[in-house]
């Protein structure tokens, strides 16, 4: 079952307002990035502050879509050592209120285990989650404030994006460009959306509040895409001098 060992981590802040209104006052939000260690499915909370009860809240609203994970492991905040304010709160938090996170997580039966202080390359399939959510939703809605229901919306959406990743092909055939993503194991299929309009070159002033989402979503969509696929391309090292390829050679393609 996906999620049944889970990692856990925090991502922020982002600015969200709750109100429409031009004179609405825009707060912190946070992102708990959920990972699953067997399926590499991502689940993504939204969290209202850096409190015990806010990300208790998270907590049981993730298990009650993906089901109670056996384990959980997660950051215990002193690897947040950075002179950012905002990676202090997070480090404050993380540390002040982890008795209290073992506490609610053994009431639902969940093994808790922090990961040793300072050792981040343990946490390396949550935290590359977490870069490839913060990296670019920060780079495509950094300078727009957003209400809390249409962050919520890209949260969602961009879950969607990251569950639909490929792992690997499905068949042999060369033909057969089916492949296998996290999301088979969380609704047995691929996830599909319906088709969109390209807004990626509207002018924002021409734009509704939802297609604004939806061209955030876009941009989110092809800067991630971009990237990853040239995170899949290997790269081996020429151990032996050879020489460079030149036009005429002949080569396999596998």
């Amino acid at each position: 079952r996906s999620f049944l060992h889970t990692g856990l981590d925090y991502c922020g802040p982002f600015l969200v307002k709750h109100s429409k209104k031009r004179g609405a006052k825009a707060t912190k939000a946070y992102v708990s990035v959920f990972v699953c260690f067997s399926t590499k499915a991502v689940h993504l909370e939204m969290v209202g502050d850096l409190s015990t009860d806010a990300f208790i809240g998270a907590l049981k609203r993730f298990i009650g879509r993906r089901g109670v994970s056996a384990k959980i492991l997660s950051d215990n905040g002193r690897n947040f050592v950075g002179a950012c304010r905002e990676l202090k709160e997070l480090r404050e938090f993380l540390t002040k209120e982890a008795p209290d996170i073992i506490k609610a997580a053994s009431i639902e039966g969940i093994d808790w285990k922090f990961i040793p202080p300072y050792s981040p390359h343990m946490g390396g399939i949550w935290e590359a989650a977490v870069k490839s959510l913060k990296h670019h939703l920060r780079r495509i809605a950094g300078n727009v404030i957003l209400t809390c229901e249409e962050f919520n919306t890209i949260l969602v959406q961009v879950e969607a994006v990251l569950n639909s990743r490929p792992l690997t092909p499905l068949s042999n055939d060369p033909s057969d460009l089916s492949v296998l993503t996290p999301a088979h194991f969380l609704t047995g299929d691929s996830l599909k959306a319906l088709p969109e309009p390209s807004l990626l070159h509207i002018p924002e002033s021409r734009l509704s509040r939802w297609q604004r989402v939806q061209q955030i979503l876009q941009h989110f969509w092809t800067r991630w895409s971009a990237e990853y696929l040239c995170s899949l391309q290997q790269r081996g090292k020429w151990r032996t001098p050879r020489q460079s390829l030149q036009v005429g050679n002949l080569v396999l393609l596998k």
